[in-house]
């Protein structure tokens, strides 16, 4: 069984620019291979530059359907272009751990950070998303990807 380590921090509010949609699991992976180029595309006709890797939120809807956000951190907002437009990753505390391997094994590090928050008597407050600092392209073995996976909370009273 794999271990994860989890700590917290404040992080500040980000904005940034992103694409929409809800789709079911199976088809986030495919999806999520076109709209980083869209957002990319977006920013630069904008004349802006990511200011981080790229990222995706995760708002649950039921079953194994979610609402995705994907794209990437952003200086300062974006002017909505298409199916890019502005977004905001909040601040606040977050439960954070990273993931290294495949994308279909993230699970046992959201049920660490789920764990971790409930153990330290917070509770969740949002959407988590996830940071992949791995490009799929230029590092084609699973095994090696790093991914960063957030949690927002709010710490015990």
């Amino acid at each position: 069984m794999r271990t994860y380590e989890v700590h917290s921090e404040t992080r500040p509010e980000q904005a940034a620019a992103v694409a929409e949609v809800t789709l079911p699991v199976p088809d986030i992976g495919p999806w999520l291979a076109t709209a980083y180029g869209r957002v990319f595309s977006s920013m630069t006709r904008q004349g802006r530059a990511p200011s981080g890797p790229p990222f995706a939120r995760y708002h649950h809807l039921e079953g194994d359907r979610f609402a995705v956000e994907a794209g990437f951190p952003a200086d300062e907002p974006v002017e909505p272009d298409g199916e890019v437009h502005p977004s905001t990753l909040p601040g606040g505390q977050a439960a954070i751990t990273i993931h290294v391997g495949p994308y279909d094994e993230l699970e046992p590090a959201y049920a660490a950070l789920a764990s971790w928050v409930s153990e330290h008597g917070g509770e969740p407050t949002g959407a988590p998303w996830e940071v992949y600092f791995s490009d799929p392209e230029e590092q084609p073995d699973p095994a090696t990807w790093r991914t960063e996976v957030v949690l927002p909370y709010r710490p015990a009273a």
